[in-house]
């Protein structure tokens, strides 16, 4: 399976050398989205052998998902590997996600770091079960971890997302959602595309780095986005 493994950034200059450097090990193509950083992620990211696509500001987590998987598709990738830039995750669970790919009909395989939540923030934990319940009536499959960024999808879905051909685009035709909504929003749009959502177990790091997410602001967010996802349906 050709897999092209995105990652998503934001001034992550501290941590994404060396994750690119593990994932370059493993003789995968690595594609980062830096999404305005102020710092020199852009830079180092192709100077450590990452292809590079820099947004000229910053347009939220969800517009440089869109654009790296245009990417994959535009380039003959079998499957995008997505994780994050900031070091939670570790690189050599890409396999796991590969075979599980490989061995099921699903579309997404995302991780599930609620085995073992320990080292998860309790602020984390609460939302990320409202969350993953709330969605997982929505998609009518269980999913237990729906905020893990960590997750391939397969070309196919891909190609049936909606993403717009051109990456400057305010606006894609399937994907709605700008920010950290999108990865919930893409989970919504695969099962009602009648794709099957898999899950795989993984550990993730907490560090002492401060969550872009909002506990707040980004979890009202989210619930308004799940809340207008219901009454879609039923329209």
């Amino acid at each position: 399976m050709k897999v092209g493994v995105v990652i998503p950034t934001y001034n992550e200059s501290a941590t994404i050398a060396s994750i690119i450097k593990q994932v370059l090990r493993q003789d995968r193509k690595v594609i980062v989205v830096d999404d305005g950083s102020t710092d020199a992620t852009a830079q180092i990211s192709a100077n450590s052998g990452a292809i590079t696509l820099k947004n000229p500001q910053n347009r939220g987590k969800g517009y440089s998902l869109a654009r790296g998987l245009k990417y994959v598709i535009n380039n003959d990738f079998d499957a995008a590997v997505i994780l994050d830039g900031d070091g939670q995750h570790n690189p050599l669970d890409i396999a796991a996600f590969i075979e599980k790919a490989q061995r099921t009909d699903a579309g997404i395989v995302i991780g599930n770091r609620m085995n073992n939540p320990r080292t998860m923030p309790l602020i984390r934990v609460l939302t990320n079960k409202l969350l993953s319940w709330l969605i997982s009536k929505l998609t009518r499959q269980h999913i237990p971890d729906t905020q893990c960024g960590f997750r391939l999808i397969k070309r196919e879905l891909i190609e049936k997302l909606g993403l717009n051909s051109n990456p400057d685009a305010e606006n894609t035709r399937g994907i709605t959602t700008r920010r950290f909504e999108t990865e919930s929003e893409i989970l919504i749009l695969a099962s009602r595309l009648g794709y099957r959502i898999e899950s795989t177990p993984i550990k993730s790091v907490y560090q002492k780095e401060k969550s872009a997410i909002n506990p707040v602001v980004d979890t009202l967010r989210f619930i308004i986005f799940i809340l207008r996802s219901m009454w879609n349906t039923k329209s």
